[in-house]
């Protein structure tokens, strides 16, 4: 998932927002920093999602030369498995069931700071229906 954002200086500071996610808002002292501080915005915006129980939006297509934050595949996954828990009102508990499992494990498979291994989110998508694809592209420039 790659989540584009803006970025403007804003009296001594670069100030970076991302249209998708309104509580992601960051700021540097240089465009590196900011595009640091952007990362850890976008991951900390992802929280409130994950803690509410709220659908993570998903990012808007990418206009030609657009920035942006690329999320890594298993936080994409996450997303991915979080909304459609959301979308299904499948609680961890039930999800748990569905795949003989504690619902500890279900608390961790949704859990951003907690390592997962991509075939278990998958397996957990499957049971929900749907499947999770990975595809290989050509990296663009940013």
């Amino acid at each position: 998932m790659r989540y584009p954002f803006k970025m403007r200086r804003d009296g001594r500071y670069f100030l970076v927002t991302f249209p998708d996610l309104p509580e992601a808002i960051t700021q540097g002292e240089s465009e590196a920093e900011a595009l640091t501080a952007a990362r850890d915005a976008l991951e900390t915006a992802l929280d409130f999602y994950f803690e509410g129980g709220r659908i993570v939006p998903g990012p808007s297509a990418l206009k030609r030369g657009q920035r942006f934050v690329e999320l890594p595949v298993s936080l994409s996954a996450k997303v991915l498995l979080l909304n459609e828990m959301l979308r299904q009102k499948i609680r961890p508990a039930e999800l748990a069931r569905r795949l003989h499992t504690i619902p500890q494990e279900v608390n961790r498979l949704i859990n951003l700071h907690h390592t997962s291994k991509i075939d278990r989110i998958a397996e957990a998508m499957k049971v929900l229906g749907k499947n999770l694809h990975i595809s290989a592209t050509r990296d663009e420039a940013a």
